[in-house]
């Protein structure tokens, strides 16, 4: 066999059932090797949207998603989606062709140092210049895109290496186990907590990746400690549990930072700051901090942790719950009744264009517990974020990390395929809809259905958002849509354009029962932004 051969017998070994990508003239060999193996090849529109598919199917599964470009304009194209894997900690494992070892040297056509593009974007970027090196190099980069923290990795393949002769097997996998906690740590850890007068919890994606949302549960439960979530952990509590405080991740001080205002306890559970900077709920930099999870802390002025415990969620937490007796809630009543208040206030709302918190709240009413909803960026991941109600890990996934517009789309062909038999929503705006609205062709060739949920304002809302609250004035943030439902239509899908608030639950039922792609043009009224900042900075916390 050769190394592209190899390569895909590789990939094989490492249970990868779908590549994201585009065909080009360097990856011939890789392309060639895939028509005998039972990895389906996903043939998309745009490597960008290869990558996104690859980032939500990681996040999905657990398991590095795949995705695959040619050199040069090819690999370029994977970089934001690359790069949206590696900060929102999704594993991923982007290969590219390159052009043969004997041109490397010099100025050639379409050739790039690849290897030093993707180096700051990823976990692990490598060339393969020996054909022996493929085993150890596949099973290294998939090793190192799914431990903690997980991201992406890069594989750069010169085509003439990829065609050279070559035998071998690949290699074991090996799955590392998370570490055990020293018990010195979860000792000093119960001290701090069993001492607290009002403790919180803050729960991060890292919770949900490492497979502990039960275990936090319990953990919980017992201590009576009520829980706010970052944006990418939605779920890792069920939202309607009465020691659930919604989620965090808001630059304002929003209705949750109540909650912290009081503590004189955060415990950090998969707590991420790259997700919600620690001076954005920790200004005085003056409460004590437990860091609960499966790395060390990293290193912020305002994050001095008090006393870390490393190791598997599953095993940590009740060690910890253990050795404090059971205590009386600590939860505010008063701050729970105002989150919630907050959450069902426009549910009714006949309002037209569409207020978002009734957007949220038919979204919510039309969808299952396990069904899923992939959230691009924008001024409504804020609203998705702080309103829809997430009972399940992984039911609502929002890219806060990274936060690159244009991953809804291609994310929900992913979910698709990755969840069969759950229903998924892709909650866009118009702007993010076009970044990558051609993967609609993509996914009525593999048959996938799910709702494409537009909220159109013909703006890009967010930013003019912030130039109203920073400038007082907006400008440049305005553009024309085409005619959505016709659009749709033309990739053979279905479409529908909301006329009446009232209209919006039922069309998200008929939509959610269609069998192929489905979009709905809904009319927002983003209006609503600018009154949650004047409600939230005159807020007096009732803690």
């Amino acid at each position: 066999m050769n190394a592209a051969q190899l390569f895909v017998r590789c990939l094989e070994n490492e249970g990868v059932q779908y590549i994201f990508g585009i065909p080009g003239e360097e990856n011939l060999g890789l392309m060639d090797a895939l028509l005998d193996s039972s990895i389906q090849f996903v043939t998309t529109r745009h490597e960008q949207g290869a990558a996104f598919m690859a980032d939500v199917y990681g996040r999905l599964t657990h398991k590095a998603g795949v995705c695959l470009a040619t050199l040069g304009p090819g690999a370029t194209n994977l970089v934001t989606g690359v790069a949206d894997a590696n900060m929102d900690r999704a594993p991923l494992v982007a290969i590219a062709g390159q052009a043969s070892t004997l041109r490397l040297h010099k100025e050639s056509h379409q050739v790039l140092n690849l290897v030093n593009l993707f180096a700051p974007i990823t976990k692990y970027a490598v060339q393969v210049l020996e054909p022996e090196t493929v085993t150890e190099i596949v099973r290294k980069a998939f090793k190192l895109s799914q431990i903690e923290k997980p991201g992406a990795c890069f594989i750069d393949f010169p085509e003439n290496v990829a065609a050279k002769p070559v035998s071998g097997l690949p290699l074991k996998v090996q799955v590392a186990a998370a570490p055990y906690p020293a018990a010195s740590q979860v000792a000093e850890a119960a001290t701090v907590i069993a001492a607290a007068k009002f403790p919180i919890i803050m729960a991060g994606n890292g919770v949900v990746r490492g497979r502990g949302c039960e275990a936090l549960l319990q953990f919980a439960e017992k201590l009576q400690i009520p829980v706010a979530t970052t944006f990418m952990a939605k779920g890792a509590i069920p939202a309607s549990h009465s020691l659930s405080l919604g989620t965090v991740g808001l630059q304002a001080h929003d209705y949750v930072s109540c909650g912290f205002d009081r503590a004189d306890v955060i415990i950090c559970i998969g707590y991420d700051i790259v997700e919600y900077p620690p001076i954005l709920w920790h200004r005085t930099a003056d409460r004590q901090i437990v860091h609960i999870d499966l790395r060390a802390a990293e290193i912020d002025a305002h994050y001095i942790v008090t006393s870390g415990v490393i190791g598997d969620y599953s095993v940590t937490l009740p060690a910890i719950a253990e050795r404090i007796s059971a205590r009386t809630s600590s939860v505010s009543r008063n701050l729970r009744e105002l989150i919630r208040r907050e959450l069902t206030a426009f549910c009714d709302n006949q309002a037209f264009p569409v207020k978002p918190q009734r957007i949220v709240a038919d979204l919510r009413a039309a969808l299952d517990v396990e069904d899923i909803v992939l959230c691009d960026v924008g001024a409504h991941k804020l609203w998705m974020a702080r309103l829809y109600d997430a009972e399940r890990p992984n039911t609502c996934i929002i890219s806060n990390g990274f936060a690159s517009m244009g991953i809804a789309v291609p994310g929900a062909v992913a979910a698709a395929l990755a969840c069969p038999g759950k229903r998924v929503v892709a909650v866009t705006g118009d702007a993010g809809f076009l970044m990558n609205s051609q993967e609609i062709e993509t996914a009525m060739r593999l048959g996938v259905a799910f709702v494409v949920l537009i909220w159109n304002d013909r703006c890009y809302g967010l930013i003019e958002w912030k130039q109203q609250l920073h400038y007082k004035r907006t400008g440049n943030v305005q553009f024309t849509n085409p005619d959505f439902v016709q659009y749709a239509k033309a990739f053979g899908a279905e479409g529908y354009r909301i006329e009446r608030a009232e209209d919006l639950l039922p069309t998200l039922r008929k939509a959610l029962q269609t069998p192929t792609v489905t979009l709905i043009d809904c009319p927002v009224d983003y209006t609503e932004n600018i009154r949650l900042t004047e409600e939230l900075g005159q807020m007096i916390c009732p803690t």
